[in-house]
């Protein structure tokens, strides 16, 4: 059974930082796109970042220069360091794997607020 659960999320003041990591099992993970998406109260879902198999990555206009997306293929995981968070940022934060299926985690709730 295929299950990715994320962790890191937390509360934190403008200015800060989080460490967003995404646990997988289940899945041959060397192989399987991982994206970060976001979902703010009231708005649609929107993609974050992205790493590919080959380690490439891409990222949404609003979190460049802020956010860094990674992965660990030894160990199953995916990670997404947040710098310079903003209240803007204020989201559930939900991993996502593609390979032939695609997965989601249950979220991780970030807020930005002093």
């Amino acid at each position: 059974q295929v299950r990715l659960v994320e962790s890191g999320g937390g509360l934190v003041q403008p200015g800060g930082s989080l460490r967003l990591s995404c646990a997988a099992s289940g899945m041959v993970f060397r192989f399987v796109a991982m994206r970060w998406y976001r979902q703010a109260p009231g708005k649609q879902r929107e993609l974050v970042a992205t790493v590919t198999p080959d380690g490439s990555t891409n990222y949404a206009d609003s979190v460049k220069g802020r956010f860094t997306i990674s992965r660990d293929n030894a160990k199953y995981a995916a990670y997404l360091q947040m710098n310079s968070l903003n209240p803007e940022d204020t989201a559930v934060y939900y991993c996502n794997g593609r390979g032939s299926s695609e997965y989601w985690g249950q979220g991780t709730q970030v807020t930005v607020s002093s």
